[in-house]
């Protein structure tokens, strides 16, 4: 996109004489600024540049709202942007989705003693009780989706009690974890305990870390259940840590800020929220539903404020942040 040409003073003048004065023609509208007729040429030339004067039916100009004139002017750059931002999240997310293969194939390369498989849902439970029971340092934690309220029941007095001791927990949630009241609670109950939570919109795999020298990881994402590799091999310790440590450092505190883990919108919501994603103005959108301009309007404005969005833009990548759009 060409960059546009700066607004001056003399440009910002003319402008609001504009709006003032629609009907006058240019040799006017230079003689009540005291200026020169080409230099109101010049300055309109700009102004037209940038969406902000249009020409009338009747061969004049009329002046657009700065608002009109931005989503013409920038639309298709926003929602170019918007657009590469989602594939890069799928593409992330595709990437993501490998985790459990890099670590298959690299737990091949280590010893046998850096690797042990655990299966059966009661070996499983014996053997992260005693990880939990023995951790003296730090327990760093990955969730993805919803567990269990059997599991959280198991988890939390575990938890709380390492906590009493002195070790330090991080818990990783997703943002979905704010509709599940069983994890809500567990979430509260450890914060209160002096735990760390945060939540974001995607995590690769559910994953517990007792500290820092051995990482419990599902052999099945899908069935947490089916068995547990315990990992100690020191490389692929120090990969898991350094992605747990990038999810956290971009999650959100669990309590902070209720407005960006929202529930995703549904209904006439993400209607809306789908049609803002492919660039569409508010018209269209009120068009395209059968809706009033002024009820999408208010619409994407609530949207805006749950996302505490300034910009469509803006709006656009917390989206896909929050998992909101596929």
């Amino acid at each position: 996109m060409q960059e546009p040409d700066e607004i001056d003073a003399v440009a910002t003048r003319v402008y609001r004489e504009r709006v003032i004065h629609p009907t006058d023609s240019s040799a006017q509208l230079a003689a009540r600024l005291d200026v020169g007729l080409e230099t109101v040429n010049e300055a309109e030339r700009k102004l037209s540049a940038l969406g902000l004067l249009r020409r009338s039916p009747g061969g004049g100009w009329v002046a657009i709202s700065p608002e009109s004139a931005a989503d013409e002017l920038l639309g298709p750059a926003e929602q170019d942007i918007l657009q590469r931002r989602i594939a890069l999240a799928a593409t992330r997310a595709r990437l993501h989705a490998l985790t459990g293969d890099y670590l298959e194939a690299r737990s091949m390369r280590s010893a046998r003693s850096n690797i042990e498989i655990i299966e059966g849902i009661d070996h499983i439970r014996a053997v992260i009780d005693d990880l939990a029971r023995t951790c003296s340092q730090s327990l760093d934690t990955m969730h993805p989706g919803l567990q269990s309220e059997q599991a959280i029941r198991a988890a939390l007095p575990l938890d709380v009690e390492m906590l009493a001791r002195g070790v330090a927990i991080r818990t990783l949630l997703q943002h979905t974890a704010h509709s599940h009241p069983a994890t809500t609670y567990y979430a509260e109950k450890i914060t209160a305990a002096g735990a760390g939570v945060r939540s974001t919109g995607l995590l690769p795999s559910r994953m517990l870390i007792y500290d820092r020298n051995c990482a419990v990881l599902p052999l099945d994402p899908e069935n947490t259940r089916s068995g547990v590799a315990l990992v100690r091999d020191p490389a692929v310790l120090g990969f898991l840590m350094r992605l747990f440590e990038h999810y956290w450092e971009r999650a959100l505190p669990f309590a902070e800020d209720q407005r960006e883990a929202d529930p995703a919108p549904t209904g006439v919501e993400r209607e809306v929220l789908v049609l803002m994603a492919a660039g569409k103005k508010n018209e269209a959108i009120a068009h395209h539903l059968g809706m009033s301009v002024r009820s999408v309007s208010r619409i994407v404005s609530g949207l805006m404020e749950r996302l505490d969005a300034s910009s469509r833009f803006q709006a656009g990548v917390r989206t896909v942040q929050n998992g909101w759009l596929s």
